[in-house]
């Protein structure tokens, strides 16, 4: 099961072969957030509060394109087959 703060490998899409850890997750559409993995462009409109805009921010990812790493298995080297 995927949660929040875990480190995840995205297995599809355009940012295939990335890792990151998951910062949001939307348990109802099944997807979820990755640091730095995603990315899309937001055009933001200047209000009196804010300053407009275009902003870079990470996009939802489904889950069935990620897979856990596990951080003990991870160092060890892989056996290679002859």
């Amino acid at each position: 099961m995927i949660k929040k703060g875990l480190k995840v490998k995205v297995l599809s899409g355009r940012d295939k072969n990335k890792e990151g850890e998951v910062i949001e997750i939307d348990r109802r559409n099944n997807r979820a957030k990755i640091k730095d993995v995603n990315m899309v462009k937001k055009h933001v409109k200047t209000t009196k509060e804010k300053k407009g805009g275009i902003f870079s921010k990470e996009s939802f990812i489904h889950i069935s394109n990620l897979k856990f790493i596990d951080e003990k298995t991870k160092n060890k080297k892989k056996e290679v087959k002859k």
